[in-house]
């Protein structure tokens, strides 16, 4: 079978040139950990990224008789490969019990038991045992790639999903506790998924139900013929395939061309499969929706494709609400993919790639995707054979990719990523990669304008030791391996967050000092960096403004070309924070700016959302209240009670104090308005954070309302809701500000 039909060891599959730096500590560049601040509360970070059906809690931040273990860096640890690199590990009798962050009735577990051990973990609600245990197994962990230079074993770590039988309120105790029949420990738990799951959803009308084609929804006999036969009916009549509730064997591939195959929801509908879809010229029109296929794939061989989809499903096709789990690579992609929309999907503990676009794809939308627990890139535009174009990852969430990248981008037109979070890389790569990277040819490489812009990424960059004697990725790298970067790269507005190594990244992994050029870097901030804000290591230049840097352990910038020349790095307006300059080409290891955990978001929560109002009045509307400019405002209809204006905060935060402002312009007299608060973290149900009261605006002092309320609530949608103006007949508001203390 030819190599590009099923993922090519590409990371590191051939021996990377090493770049001649001197390594002065080669502890530090393995073994090194950097300080880690405990998070003050157990509320993720995340300001960008997918809108997540659940909400994480840590281990580490719960309470436990059980031994914290990290944070660590060190390659192929359990406190390395664990999200915010901290985790409890439990023995006999020991427990960590979690506090529900809202309404649940299903979780899942991120744990790590000894290789080769199976078994299972006692769980508890509110003190009463439940019935049913998580299963857990080493099966699926403990990976082995010594193909790929530089790596160890590594995905330690494994997800178990559980359905509680119950609901639990909001503050209701979730407990893991080692009980006598728990053999299979040491047992580390990383953190725990809580979610509020949807019964299963009902047939649609006119669908044609596997079922009724003899599939079996207990998993004894294979389905895959029964499944086929459901295809070839709704083909013909242009209608839907349903996957009713239930466990389906699926031993062979289907062909779903031009049909919609719909699964009463991802806890319910499975599709047991390591291997459903294999189309080298898919016909498309396909729509897969709603169902997990979950595989059996223990190894990684990039010689056989235990993928979910392999090669193509045909131009304007659609996957969404899907759970892939066990296998290779969830999506791997050739052929024609065009106009191909992957959104709304959980992909867990695969032994490659999360979603690869292998070339040719054009405006493929990847977008609203959580993806965990990889063993190469997250996502990936490799331009292999034909150039991927015109194509956006957008708003994902990425956590411990534990070989290479969050996202990578080999080659390519025009491609853009964009207000994504990616969370706690491991070793051969970074938060995101630009590379001309070819790993194979014909290779395609990069060209018109490359944007990266608006994404959060938390503990990226991991050592490569590969490169010389060990040597560091930086969270943005921007690689001419192959070829010179000829394309407009513009990484714009990013925030890098407690890089273990250097923030930004100029080389040429390839060590022969092709120029990365045309790179504009305007805005964003550095919050945290182990050694360098900027780490240039090859000809070419690069434009920064607008960029501040706090926490830099070492110097503003690491500039030393390799093999020989100068790289320009021009400063712009704007800067601070990055003023000094490394001397010396010597590498060095982190000083104590990076590997820090910036906690929970501490300014103002609501700039820049999306906010909506139940009316507005001519040119006033209710995005002037997130603006940040207090002269706009946002005005209802006139004499029309009540009146509401929502913010939505793009995942659940604390929420504890709100700034109501007015225009400060004494034109604007004192008034007072009747204002209450709600939130709610689904956008449907809400729930009274504080009664309606009369909040006075007085430009003497400032025109602003403060709303403190007792405690701080978790929320994503905070409405206000308007009954009274005693200044005009109309809500008003020109700065709507929240905060988390």
């Amino acid at each position: 079978m030819s190599a590009p039909r099923h993922p090519a060891p590409k990371h590191l599959g051939r021996r990377i040139t090493a770049l001649a730096l001197t390594a002065t500590s080669a502890v530090a560049a393995i073994g090194f950990s950097p300080a880690v601040a405990a998070p003050a509360t157990p509320t993720a970070v995340q300001a960008v990224g997918a809108s997540l059906p659940f909400t994480i809690v840590e281990a580490e931040n719960s309470a436990t008789n059980g031994s914290k273990i990290g944070p660590g860096y060190t390659q192929g640890t359990l406190a390395a490969e664990a999200s915010n690199r901290q985790a409890v590990t439990l023995n006999g009798g020991q427990y960590v019990e979690f506090t529900a962050p809202a309404t649940t009735n299903a979780i899942t577990v991120a744990y790590a038991v000894p290789d080769g051990r199976s078994g299972s973990l006692s769980v508890y609600a509110d003190g009463q045992k439940l019935s049913q245990q998580l299963a857990v197994t080493s099966k699926y962990s403990y990976l082995d790639t010594s193909w790929i230079a530089g790596s160890r074993t590594h995905k330690l770590y494994d997800h178990a999903r559980l359905q509680l039988g119950r609901t639990v309120n909001a503050g209701a105790k979730v407990k893991l506790q080692v009980d006598g029949e728990n053999t299979a420990g040491p047992y580390t738990i990383d953190d725990v998924e809580f979610e509020n799951v949807a019964g299963p959803a009902g047939q649609p009308a006119g669908s044609i139900s596997i079922t009724d084609r003899g599939a079996d929804p207990n998993g004894a006999n294979d389905s895959t013929g029964a499944i086929q036969q459901a295809i070839d009916a709704a083909r013909g009549s242009g209608g839907v395939v349903w996957i009713p509730p239930g466990r389906f064997k699926v031993g062979g591939t289907i062909n779903p061309d031009g049909v919609t195959i719909r699964g009463a929801g991802r806890w319910h509908s499975t599709l047991l499969s390591h291997h459903l879809i294999d189309r080298p010229n898919g016909g498309g029109n396909v729509r897969l929706h709603d169902f997990a296929v979950i595989g059996e794939v223990t190894e990684r061989n990039d010689y056989s494709p235990d993928n979910f989809v392999n090669g193509s499903l045909g131009p304007n096709s659609v996957v969404s609400g899907l759970w892939l789990q066990h296998l290779k690579v969830g999506l791997w992609l050739t052929g024609n993919n065009d106009n191909l929309v992957v959104e709304n999907n959980r992909f867990y503990d695969l032994t490659a790639d999360g979603l690869n676009l292998n070339g040719t794809a054009y405006n493929a939308q990847v977008r609203n995707n959580y993806l965990r627990n990889t063993g190469d890139d997250a996502l990936a535009a490799w331009s292999l054979h034909a150039a991927n174009r015109s194509s956006v990852f957008a708003n994902n969430t990425i956590v411990q990719p534990n070989l290479a990248n969050g996202i990578a981008i080999y080659g390519g037109t025009d491609l853009t990523v964009r207000d994504n979070l990616i969370q706690d890389t491991n070793p051969l790569g970074g938060g995101i990669a630009i590379s001309n990277q070819s790993f194979g040819s014909p290779f395609f490489p990069l060209a018109g304008t490359i944007t990266v812009s608006g994404n959060t990424l938390i503990r990226t960059g991991s050592m490569n030791p590969n490169w010389g004697q060990n040597h560091p990725h930086g969270a943005i790298r921007v690689d001419a391996y192959d070829s010179p970067i000829n394309a407009q790269v513009r990484l714009t507005n990013n925030r890098l967050v407690a890089s273990p190594w250097s923030a930004y990244q100029f080389v040429d992994g390839g060590g022969a000092g092709r120029a990365v050029q045309n790179v504009v870097v305007d805005g964003g901030s550095i919050e945290g960096a182990g050694t360098f804000a900027f780490q240039a290591e090859t000809t070419g230049s690069a434009t920064v403004s607008n960029v501040r840097a706090t926490g830099v352990g070492r110097a503003g910038v690491y500039n030393c070309a390799y093999p020989s020349g100068t790289f320009a790095l021009n400063r712009g307006a704007g800067n601070s924070g990055w003023d000094s300059t490394w001397s010396g080409c010597s590498w060095v290891e982190p000083g104590s700016g990076g590997g820090t955990d910036p906690g929970p978001p501490t300014g103002n929560l609501a700039a820049g959302k999306p906010v909506t109002a139940t009316s507005q009045l001519q040119s006033y509307p209710p995005a002037n209240t997130v603006d940040g400019n207090p002269n706009s405002y946002w005005e209802s209809a006139n004499n029309a009670w009540p009146q509401s204006l929502t913010v939505d905060l793009g995942s659940t935060q604390n929420v504890k104090r709100l700034v109501l402002k007015l225009p400060p312009s004494s034109a604007w007299a004192t008034r007072t308005q009747t204002i209450a608060v709600h939130g709610s973290t689904t956008g449907s149900a809400y729930t009274q954070l504080a009664g309606a009261a009369g909040r006075t605006f007085d430009p003497g002092t400032g025109n602003t309302a403060t709303i403190a309320l007792p405690t701080a609530v978790g929320a994503r949608y905070v409405r206000l809701t308007f009954t009274a103006n005693t200044g005009w007949p109309a809500g008003q508001l020109s700065e709507y500000e929240i905060y988390p203390s």
